[in-house]
């Protein structure tokens, strides 16, 4: 009997190779894959964010199991009247138990109702509706007001670590070793060209062209860096893959790597034997 473990080996070569076989050239394996794991993972992200996120600090905030059995107040009858509404549709009247709308409403440690956050529920049917196409123009006010609140709240964040940080790093320490003053008159050095190199104010001739020539020194070196480094963490996974089709070709996993590759070896032959044949009878 195949177990878990060999099937979940066994998926993981198919798209793995799936990928790989793109270095060929696009056919329906990398397609498949490509459209599998953007699906997967925007169902998963989408899911894992409404649980943790929209479920808990939305709907709890705004019908908490605290205040359900409050009957004492007509403002909280009628908050939850809505509720019972929206609970009868999604569990479909009672038959199909459901976690999202509780029987006695959501407990996730909040105790007031939170009225204030009608806005954010509001702002997010908005979103939703631009998958109509004659009320789609209610999300532009959603989609405002998320990069209003978003760039005024980054802002502060950025001037700070991007701005403020960065000059006080490149001030030089007169107080520290040799070393330390001359690696922080390199780093000046180094910003000012590198500067200069986009400053266009003025003609690139005389001191500020010597100084652009060696900021782009500069930063050729930094990009460079930066590269090397993301492609040495790029050939680290490949190299973890290749072990991981190693370890799947053995005998525990029945010779997956082996098996799966012939088979796409197969298969892309026979597709591109027809796939040649049908470009040249367009042609002809």
């Amino acid at each position: 009997m195949i177990s878990v473990e060999i099937f979940g080996a066994w998926l993981s070569i198919l798209f793995t190779l799936a990928i790989l076989s793109y270095l060929y050239k696009d056919n329906p394996f990398y397609k498949a894959s490509e459209h599998i794991f953007v699906g997967i993972s925007s169902a998963y992200w989408a899911v894992t964010f409404f649980w943790t996120k929209v479920h808990p600090n939305l709907f709890g905030r705004l019908w908490p199991s605290s205040q359900y059995e409050n009957t004492e107040s007509l403002i909280n009858t009628l908050w939850y009247f809505p509720y019972k509404i929206i609970r009868g549709f999604t569990t479909i009247f009672g038959i199909v138990d459901n976690d999202v709308f509780p029987k006695n409403g959501i407990d996730s440690g909040w105790n007031d109702i939170s009225y204030s956050y009608l806005i954010p529920f509001m702002l997010g049917i908005f979103m939703l509706l631009r998958l109509v196409p004659s009320l789609s123009w209610l999300a532009r006010w959603a989609i405002a007001y998320i990069v209003g609140m978003a760039a005024g709240l980054r802002f502060y964040g950025y001037l700070n670590s991007d701005i403020l940080e960065q000059i006080t790093a490149s001030t030089i320490d007169l107080s520290s070793s040799p070393t330390d003053i001359i690696n922080s008159a390199i780093i000046i050095f180094g910003t000012l060209s590198g500067l200069l190199y986009f400053f266009f104010s003025r003609s690139d001739t005389g001191i500020i062209s010597k100084f652009s020539k060696i900021g782009i020194y500069f930063l050729m070196i930094s990009f460079g860096a930066s590269f090397g480094f993301a492609v040495m963490g790029r050939v680290s996974l490949l190299i973890g893959r290749f072990n991981s089709l190693i370890e799947y070709s053995s005998k525990d996993y029945y010779y997956g790597s082996f098996w799966i590759f012939g088979v796409m070896i197969i298969i892309l032959a026979i597709w591109a034997f027809k796939f040649d044949k049908s470009n040249d009878n367009m042609s002809a």
